[in-house]
């Protein structure tokens, strides 16, 4: 389930996207995303000498500053797919507290790896279903043509929260689902909690 460095560094950008009410115009919306990014950006940075004696603080940024902007349940079923219906409630919470672990611990090792890569944001676009958007930003780095990125967002009770990220056309959600149907195939729902488990324990995503 290893992902490339370069999609680790995008991902970390995804708790950057700020909620807002659903009527927001589009360059209110655009105008907001690039206002969050440059200040969640800035505390990193005035916190890197911090961070860097204790690795361990990231966590709480991105607890607070991240993990409020996502919804981990519809992440979580979105991956598992079709066999989120057979789960127990029981087993739904464990795999969403697992995942959601793996995601944060990815995005402590990416926000970290953070070195200026310049983000350009694009109009907001409809999404494909009501009371969903897409925030559309380009990624650019010295060297390489630009990598598009793509943040699925609804609107669930009255704050926009991520369910999705699309980057140079592959999702997020879908990336894991491939990963987590071949794990349920051989182990079963348990058998995929028990991975995400010994993941976050290993610390590796």
């Amino acid at each position: 389930m290893r992902m490339p460095r370069h999609l680790l560094l995008l991902l970390a950008l995804i708790g950057l996207v700020p909620h807002g009410a659903a009527s927001a115009s589009a360059d209110d919306a655009t105008a907001l995303v690039k206002r969050t990014t440059e200040r969640m950006l800035a505390t990193l940075e005035a916190r890197r000498a911090e961070v860097d004696r204790d690795p361990s603080l990231i966590f709480g940024m991105i607890e607070s500053g991240v993990a409020p902007h996502f919804d981990f349940e519809r992440i979580t079923q979105g991956a598992v797919g079709q066999s989120w219906r057979a789960a127990t409630p029981a087993q739904q919470r464990a795999l969403v507290d697992g995942f959601k672990q793996v995601l944060i611990r990815t995005y402590a090792r990416s926000i970290l790896s953070y070195s200026g890569e310049e983000i350009r944001y694009l109009p907001v676009k409809p999404g494909s279903r009501p009371s969903t958007v897409t925030v559309s930003t380009e990624i650019y780095a010295p060297g390489s043509a630009p990598i598009p990125v793509d943040y699925r967002m609804h609107n669930s009770s009255g704050a926009w929260k991520v369910y999705d990220v699309v980057i140079n056309n592959a999702s997020l959600v879908g990336n894991y689902r491939t990963s987590f149907t071949n794990e349920i195939r051989q182990s079963g729902l348990d058998g995929l909690i028990a991975k995400l488990g010994d993941m976050n324990a290993r610390g590796h995503e």
